[in-house]
């Protein structure tokens, strides 16, 4: 009889036995076949882990361990994301220099990670923070600055009024900080930028080249929202004064019955004197200055706007005098900052028409309902109607014509556009890494000699941020006031850090030689290692994080740093974890589970076991206790098979098919992120296993093999415990045969005159008289009278007819 399960003894021994062994480190034999695994850093909170991260780490240890097994050198590493503004807030609070925080974040969550089992090289561990890799991170800003792809310019920036900090759009919500709830408003600053969208097209071309999963494609293709129109200029009536729009539509254009431009719009100043309503006008684009771009753009929202009064437009294709608008939907950051309205063809402009009544006007026919009862959104076919030269043509030649019309009149020419926007590169923050950049009266911003990396982050005894929107590095003037690295003479060091979004676009490629101190990594490492094999993260970085480490990477390659175009060949992302109650997780909802007390109640493996069963992968699943207490006595059934072991290293006659069909089925879906049909298979086989009451040797060594990916504690203890060589980690992965996955029995159903009475078992290539045999044998005494005919569908059915 197998002693009790006691999970804590068992992971407890486990992971010391790990790391005495140096278990999971990646080699440096470049002979190998490589396999890179990567899942996304984590930023160290104080709040440690939460039941959401084990998600996306557990399901790419077990595509490591199985790798390994298969006789790949494997790379599967883990580091900390930890510059970041949560940080900062917390040192400022609690008077601790932000590096101690970090520190005691890092322990703690790198405690948890080990407690969950997870076969990371931790001699690859990497952090932002530390000078020797954020030394690479500047020489890299240096690379895009000399490039001509980093610049500095004025930029409408989210304030968070008690922070005193820049914010990202994503991080105000409601027109609130999403970390403190206070108010947020426009300021103009100066700030660095990278020159994104002079990647725009390749960063498009690249998802031809690599294996994303749709959506991933698709988020980063309308971010990126490449389009083919026109910039076409209107002019203001009565002034020399064009305003510039661009359209994906221009042959609408007999429709635009108005204008909008953002209420940041230069115009309004130039025009402040003739302007009736500026008042009205400046009341309103403060309001809108409290709105991040996201908000001010989302289609559901409320419109809402100011007519301009004193200034109209001309519509360049028909002379017809229009009016002008200022509306939060439109951005100056984006386009030209204005746009021409067509609300017969457009759903946002349609509502801001039928709000304030400003006229409609049909120009392509051909859709099914009136204009008076919907609109034609994006219509790319029918006829143009009400537009004199273009009526009879189709959208696409009406689109040509238009063209080359307004080419002709100097009116307008074709133009590519993409919603891609530069990126907002600078904070005005501590906490982050410092731009290598010097700014000298004479020369201008000059770039420090790449010698003099890292720059390092002074130590400060303040992190309050300033309240005229500085950085706290501003007040250091000893670490300020430098010299010129060109002239010599006197400057002064850029004050602004980078965001957090830096030390994140290239630490995959650290990972491949963590510890190079002349290069960010080897040339031999990264012509091995890259590009990552396979990727997994969060849908909520696909626009971001992925977009921004693409277009690191792209850049890098352009420069000859980098062997490959493309860093991730592969890139899934997995669903969230639910509460209890299906709401999403957070403390004011009070359905937060710590991974901590799953872990001590029901142990490490339990946990890994249940977050991949809990539901498809790429789906949300709210938490269940009941299915933690499931997965938990399926364990206990494992645990319990020691007790029904029988001699054999074969598999047993009856089960050699459940056998080959289990590992199938285990290997296709570990590759396919379907883990919890692979367990679920698992569990089919152990149900067999316990309707026997045996299990042999070979079937107990390849069941606990299958299954020590998802349980990796527990399966070794019960390997040793069998008394089997090695270790499993050590073991190759099960192999099976096609031919046997196919079952070599098959139920016939046997029907007496046309009704069912028995079904039996035969081999599926029986001939037709045994099959018939061993209906009537099976029958008996069920079948009376004299047989007038048998009838036998191979495979399927027996009918023997009887009067």
């Amino acid at each position: 009889m197998a002693k009790p399960y006691n999970h804590h003894e068992v992971e407890q021994r486990w992971q010391a036995v790990w790391d005495e062994e140096h278990a999971f480190r990646t080699s440096d034999d470049y002979s190998r076949p490589k396999y890179y695994a990567l899942v996304e850093f984590p930023y160290p909170s104080g709040q440690g882990l939460h039941v959401g991260h084990p998600r996306p780490y557990t399901a790419l240890d077990i595509v490591a361990r199985k790798r390994r097994m298969q006789g790949y050198n494997v790379l599967y590493p883990m580091g900390w994301d930890a510059f970041g503004l949560p940080t900062e807030n917390y040192a400022i609070k609690n008077h601790i220099h932000p590096k101690i925080v970090t520190k005691n974040n890092v322990e703690r969550f790198k405690g948890q990670l080990h407690a969950l089992g997870y076969s990371f090289d931790w001699e690859r561990e990497i952090n932002t923070t530390d000078p020797e890799y954020y030394k690479w991170t500047q020489w890299i800003f240096l690379k895009l600055f000399k490039a001509g792809l980093a610049y500095k310019t004025e930029m409408p920036i989210n304030w968070c009024t008690s922070c005193k900090v820049g914010l990202a759009n994503e991080e105000v919500v409601n027109g609130v900080c999403e970390r403190c709830g206070a108010e947020v408003v426009r300021r103009v600053k100066s700030q660095w930028m990278l020159k994104i969208t002079e990647y725009a097209d390749k960063l498009l071309q690249g998802l031809d080249t690599v294996d994303y999963i749709e959506r991933v494609k698709v988020s980063q293709k309308n971010w990126i929202g490449k389009s083919q129109g026109a910039e076409v200029d209107f002019t203001i009536t009565g002034k020399e004064e064009k305003l510039r729009i661009y359209t994906t539509r221009p042959d609408t254009l007999f429709g635009a019955t108005y204008m909008v431009v953002s209420p940041e719009h230069p115009l309004i100043e130039k025009y402040r004197d003739e302007i009736q309503n500026y008042d009205a006008l400046a009341a309103y684009r403060e309001q809108a200055a409290k709105k991040s771009d996201f908000e001010r753009t989302e289609l559901a929202k409320d419109k809402t706007g100011v007519q301009i009064d004193g200034l109209t437009a001309t519509n360049p294709v028909n002379g017809r005098e229009i009016p002008i608008w200022i509306s939060d939907y439109v951005l100056m950051t984006y386009g030209t900052g204005a746009i021409m309205a067509v609300p017969a063809h457009d759903d946002r402009d349609w509502d801001f028409a039928k709000k304030f009544g400003l006229p409609i006007i049909e120009v392509v026919a051909g859709s099914p309902v009136s204009v008076q009862e919907a609109v034609y959104t994006d219509v790319e076919t029918g006829t143009l109607v009400n537009s004199d030269f273009l009526d009879g043509l189709s959208v696409a030649d009406a689109k040509k014509k238009i063209i080359a019309w307004l080419e002709e009149k100097g009116l307008g020419s074709s133009k590519t556009n993409f919603k891609l926007r530069d990126w907002v590169f600078s904070r005005q923050r501590y906490w982050g890494e410092p731009i290598p950049i010097v700014k000298c009266e004479k020369c201008g911003f000059v770039p420090l000699d790449e010698s003099e990396l890292p720059l390092m982050l002074p130590e400060v005894e303040s992190y309050e941020p300033t309240d005229n929107g500085e950085s706290p590095l501003a007040s250091m003037t000893e670490w300020v006031n430098t010299t010129c690295p060109c002239c010599g003479g006197p400057g002064k060091r850029e004050t602004d850090t980078m965001p957090q979004w830096a030390g994140s676009s290239w630490y995959f490629l650290r990972y491949t030689d963590p510890k190079n101190e002349k290069a960010l990594a080897s040339k031999e490492a990264l012509e091995y290692w890259m590009p990552v094999d396979w990727y997994n993260g969060g849908m909520e970085h696909t626009t971001l994080h992925l977009l921004y480490s693409r277009f690191w990477h792209r850049f890098l390659y352009d420069q000859k740093e980098v062997p490959c175009a493309e860093p991730y060949q592969k890139r899934t992302s997995h669903g969230m974890i639910l509460g209890s109650n299906g709401e999403k997780m957070s403390k004011s909802r009070g359905n937060v589970v710590n991974p901590d007390d799953i872990v001590r109640e029901y142990g490490a493996d339990t946990l890994r076991t249940y977050e991949m069963f809990i539901g498809a992968f790429d789906l949300s699943a709210s938490w269940s206790e009941d299915g933690v207490k499931g997965c938990r006595r399926f364990l206990e059934r494992v645990w319990k098979l020691q007790d029904m072991l029988v001699e054999g290293d074969e598999y047993s006659d009856d089960l050699e098919t459940k056998m080959h069909q289990t590992i199938k089925k285990v290997s296709g879906d570990f590759e396919n992120l379907k883990f919890n049909t692979a367990i679920a298979s698992m569990m089919s086989l152990i149900n067999e296993f316990y309707r026997k009451n045996a299990v042999t040797k070979g079937e107990y060594r390849t069941l606990l093999t299958l299954l020590n990916p998802v349980a990796p504690h527990v399966t070794e203890e019960l390997w040793q415990t069998a008394g089997f060589d090695g270790r499993i980690y050590q073991t190759a992965w099960p192999s099976y045969v096609e031919e046997k996955t196919v079952e070599n029995m098959v139920e016939i159903g046997v029907q007496v005159n046309g009704k069912i009475r028995v079904t039996i078992s035969v081999p599926k290539d029986s001939e037709k008289d045994a099959v018939i045999a061993a209906a009537k044998e099976a029958l008996g005494d069920k079948l009376t009278g004299n047989i007038v005919k048998e009838i036998y569908v191979p495979g399927r059915i027996v009918n023997i007819v009887a009067k």
